[in-house]
């Protein structure tokens, strides 16, 4: 393969020898696992599914819903909370009712009936006491086990009173490579009843749900008296049927304006009855009404004539002894009017008010076709997302890595994320409680994920379409957060970690494709971003390959002189720029920023380096030399002396321009045996194994006995008097990507240690397992998680080759991992043979795969490739204990195809 990849050779070997004897190079987990327990740590292992119970359901929250598209959230009893359908973040939210119930009658025994939650946990206390929205004082299910696997949830209720057994499968589609199927606005319950006894069940289980489609009572600070004309409308197609929830007293253009759905998927047993309203009523009339009905026949006939907007939907099934039935229901919604100022994204002036709208909705004209849709297509959807899911959790990586990776993906299903009307992918940093946070697809932080990259490729582009489009300006400077309307106004400044860390990101994009089309399109864009560094005042106007100038980043400041968070990041963006130059026979440029790279590795090795780990060289500069819009408002007021700074400190993310290069094949970029001597010294002053006694005066994220990483310490050098911000905090976003390059690194015990340090952090109890926060709730920084799976993996794809190597950086004699690439996805596995040989067999479970050549562990004497019952021919070439395969000609995968490669000794 090419020598960009050949870094991690020696340090393969290394791991190997090391972790189980080099002449094997075998093993099985539970050896990996006992390498990881050497380590002092006390913190309990993560599993995968991870379960919860008892305490730890008290903060679930997990996101159901499309990606991009708002959500719902099932908590941790089975209740539904955190309502986020409605264009903008709305945390603690539920409408006045959102009701589960079971009714259940064995034989002739006397009915019983449960509000189908488990019991509410502590504390109780409140102005009224727990208030009466959704009856928290009608019986509930005893408890309840939270099994948690994104994009699948299961609850399995425990109540030894009820006759049967309930459990409860929740999941919205999630399929990799497919946006558009995996956006959908819905949420799909099935409830599962099976009757253990020995006589027949009759089961009924109904949805109530107050209609959620309600204007503010203000808006705009102003008061608006709209007449509550909620409207809920009877619909039936084929084997759905339910409500469609409206209301036309809400303005055609008010982001409040659009629909809900409840309805049921029936079966050919279960009679369907329902509501369209409680009865209306003063007082609590109405739910003990409901209440009455309901737990007397387990259905809803004689609909009142008198109606509020609680809407309900009821299925009622006999299930014979022994047997079991589902009772499916699906909450679907679409509402169109997004805009701006709602969502709190900044606009262009006067744009605030602008309908940018969402993509789903130009799919389905309201949520009853969305949930038509996602009946008709159920089997399918479902099929697809389980794939994905069963792939993903089949993979022999370590528990915690794939949870890890696993929970954050839900973000992408968070009020984060968001699609305007023309399909464009667009996201916040994170989001508070009622509002966005930190708009613009902000590129200094959305450059730490990467799996958008991996799942989802057009969103990544949608990205980089941005970023290189008309935020930048026309010297080069990529304006780092984006105004919506797009093409009407720019944000006010450029950060160096952000357009460089964009410009590894569209390398990324163009190698996991393989799409010389797309980078011809970009090139000059890409170049152009690259070149603004050059400019006078600029970060590097003497094009010495070193960052010196003043430098904005995502620390909210700027970083005066060269330093190593942005000097690397502009190493990778250099190897990354010669790469495609080369490809796009730009042969000038390539040698450029070769020059570049090479003088600029060297100068920092030499100048920052100070034997344990990279620094920054602070240096001022009078205000007339700085290049406009490289500075902000937040930063040192005094740019010849300036504040906010790192100085001598050992910071976590000094590296993060290596963590790209590694997840994109760049190699090194600085000398390797400083980046080990970093990494350890990261582990040895940034890891705190309790924060008891970690003093830190600004945002807490952690604290107490928990273990984390902090942002930088300075146990080596004085603090300065006033360092950059953050620097005491702890951010999960900056722990996943340092553990990721850590598992790159030879560090896996401690890389995994970190991973783990995070997830138990998030353990149901004292934090939502599904919400990592850092500026808001759902930070995108923490899908660097995905990071390492693709690490652990050892998959790489280079498409522009069709090239692949399948080494994974832990025992692999037996083993199974997911990949994923621009183009496809799938599995690869590794068996042994009986010649005490090796196999390797790579599947397409989606998409295609173009291989030419294929790299995997193992010589030997003979060797075969074989791909769909046929042969081909091939030559291979043997090299510290690899042996890479070429074919004749390059082999498509296509969805269902496999490769099998052979190596006999």
């Amino acid at each position: 393969m090419g020598n960009d990849y050949k870094i991690d050779r020696r340090g393969f070997m290394k791991q190997a020898a090391s972790a189980l004897g080099a002449s094997t190079q075998a093993g099985l987990w539970p050896d990996l696992t006992a390498v990881a327990e050497t380590s002092t740590r006390e913190t309990p292992d993560v599993s995968y599914p991870r379960r919860f119970a008892g305490r730890q359901l008290k903060m679930i929250a997990f996101p159901l819903g499309g990606v991009a598209a708002g959500s719902l959230s099932l908590g941790g009893r089975g209740q539904l909370r955190d309502w986020e359908i409605f264009n903008r973040p709305n945390k603690g939210f539920s409408p006045a009712y959102a009701l589960p119930s079971i009714w259940v009658q064995a034989g002739n025994s006397k009915p019983i009936a449960r509000v189908l939650e488990a019991r509410i946990l502590p504390p109780y206390e409140g102005q009224d006491g727990l208030g009466s929205n959704n009856s928290p004082g009608l019986s509930r299910i005893q408890g309840a086990t939270f099994t948690g696997e994104y994009p699948l949830a299961n609850i399995k209720f425990e109540d030894p009173s009820l006759p049967v057994q309930v459990e409860l499968d929740a999941f919205s589609p999630f399929i990799p490579h497919d946006a558009d199927d995996s956006g959908l606005p819905v949420a799909i319950l099935r409830y599962r009843v099976h009757n253990p006894g020995r006589s027949t069940a009759k089961v009924g289980v109904a949805f109530s749900i107050d209609n959620p489609v309600k204007p503010e009572p203000r808006m705009g600070g102003a008061a608006r008296s709209v007449q509550d004309s909620r409207l809920n409308e009877y619909r039936k197609a084929g084997e759905l049927e339910g409500l469609l929830m409206s209301n036309p007293s809400v303005p055609a253009g008010d982001p409040l304006q659009g629909s809900f759905a409840l309805a049921a998927l029936t079966s050919d047993h279960a009679a369907i009855s329902y509501w369209r309203g409680w009865p209306q009523g003063r007082w609590w009339n109405s739910p003990m009404l409901f209440w009455d009905v309901f737990s007397r026949d387990g259905q809803l006939q004689n609909e009142p004539e008198l109606r509020n907007a609680v809407g309900a939907v009821c299925q009622q099934s006999s299930i014979p002894a022994g047997g079991s039935a589902n009772f499916t229901f699906l909450l679907s919604w679409n509402f169109p009017n997004r805009t701006p100022d709602w969502c709190g994204w900044s606009a262009p002036p006067g744009e605030g008010n602008t309908v940018i709208g969402n993509f789903y909705a130009t799919r389905f004209k309201d949520a009853w076709e969305v949930a038509q849709y996602t009946a008709a297509n159920l089997e399918k959807l479902e099929a697809r997302t389980r794939a994905f899911s069963k792939a993903f959790g089949a993979s022999t990586l370590p528990s915690v890595v794939k949870e890890a990776a696993s929970a954050n993906l839900s973000t992408l299903a968070s009020t984060t994320c968001f699609r305007t009307a023309d399909g464009e992918f667009h996201a916040f940093e994170g989001v508070d409680d009622h509002i966005g946070c930190c708009f613009g697809n902000c590129t200094h932080v959305w450059n730490y994920e990467t799996a958008t990259a991996y799942l989802f490729p057009s969103l990544a582009r949608s990205l980089r379409k941005a970023a290189f489009g008309y935020s930048m300006d026309e010297a080069g400077a990529m304006h780092f957060r984006q105004l919506l309307p797009d093409g009407k106004a720019r944000s006010g400044f450029a950060a160096a970690d952000g357009q460089m860390g964009q410009i590894i990101h569209a390398y990324m994009d163009w190698k996991l494709a393989g799409d010389n089309e797309w980078l011809a399109t970009m090139w000059p864009r890409i170049k152009k971003g690259l070149e603004f560094a050059w400019v006078p005042g600029g970060w590097d106007a003497n094009r010495d390959g070193v960052l010196e100038g003043v430098q904005h980043n995502t620390y909210d400041v700027e970083f005066y002189g060269p330093n190593p968070m942005c000097g690397i990041y502009y190493l990778g963006a250099l190897r990354a720029g010669e790469e495609m130059a080369r490809a796009m026979d730009d042969t000038a440029s390539a040698n450029e920023y070769r020059r570049l790279f090479r003088q600029g590795s060297s100068w920092i090795d030499s100048n920052l380096f100070n034997g344990s780990f990279y620094i920054q060289k602070v240096r001022g500069f009078r205000a007339d030399e700085i290049a406009p819009n490289l500075r902000s408002d937040m930063g040192s007021g005094n740019t010849e002396s300036p504040e906010y700074q790192v100085g001598g400190g050992c910071l976590i993310d000094q590296l993060i321009g290596q963590y790209l290069a590694q997840v994109a094949g760049l190699g090194s970029l600085v000398a390797q045996e400083h980046v080990q001597s970093t990494l350890q010294s990261i582990y040895k002053y940034n890891y705190k194994r309790s924060l008891a006694e970690h003093d830190n005066v600004e945002r807490t994220f952690a604290l107490n006995d928990e273990a984390a990483m902090v942002i930088c310490d300075y146990a080596t050098a004085p603090r300065p008097r006033i360092p950059f911000p953050y620097f005491a905090e702890v951010m999960t976003g900056f722990e996943h990507s340092t553990a990721a390059l850590m598992l790159y690194s030879e560090m896996v015990e401690q890389g995994l240690e970190s991973i783990r340090n995070i997830r138990s952090r998030y353990d149901g109890e004292k934090r939502n397992p599904w919400d990592e926060t850092e500026c808001g709730h759902h930070y995108a920084r923490a899908m660097a998680s995905w990071t390492s799976v693709v690490a652990l993996s050892g998959f790489h794809y280079d498409g522009p080759r069709a090239s692949v190597v399948a080494v994974p950086r832990v025992p692999h004699n037996v083993f199974e991992c997911f990949w994923s690439t621009g183009t496809g996805w799938g599995t690869f596995s590794y068996r042994p043979v009986a010649t005490r040989g090796t196999q390797l067999t790579l599947r397409v479970l989606a998409g295609k795969l173009p291989c030419r050549w294929c790299e995997i562990t193992g010589t030997g004497a003979t060797t075969s490739v074989r791909s769909n019952g046929h042969t081909y021919s091939h030559t291979v070439k043997q090299s510290e204990g690899r042996t890479t395969f070429q074919m004749e000609q390059v082999l498509v995968l296509d969805q269902g195809s496999d490769l099998t490669l052979e190596i006999h000794t």
